[in-house]
This record gives structure tokens, sequence and C-alpha cells, in this order.
């Protein structure tokens, strides 16, 4: 019997606070808001669907 593998749409996201330029890995459909692991300036916050990002996005991990 062979197991089925789900593909799912959400990515992980790099993103750079603009406070502090720290850079910080996120999910990109986060249900609770996003803090800078630095100085605590919010980053995304919860939508919908697909969280709210603040912050610039660098990169999308696959």
């Amino acid at each position: 019997m062979a197991k089925e593998i789900r593909i799912t749409k959400s990515k992980f996201v790099r993103v750079k606070c603009p406070k502090c330029d720290e850079e910080q890995v996120i999910f990109g459909k986060a249900t609770t808001t996003v803090k800078c692991l630095k100085c605590s300036n919010l980053l995304a916050k919860p939508s919908s669907s697909k969280a709210k990002i603040k912050a610039k996005v660098i990169e999308v991990l696959k």
C-alpha cells in the first residue's frame, strides 16, 4: 500500500526587520503575530489566509 504525500502551497519566508535589519525566517501563513527576535518590532500579523508581512521579504524558501 503506497502512502500519499501531500504537497502544500505554504512557504517559509526570510524577512529583514525594517527597524534593526535583523533577518528572520517566518511562516507565510502565520496564525499569530510575529515580532522581531532582536527588537520586538512587528514583522507579520495574521490575515484570513496569508499573513500580512510588514517587513522586507528577502527570499521565499521552498
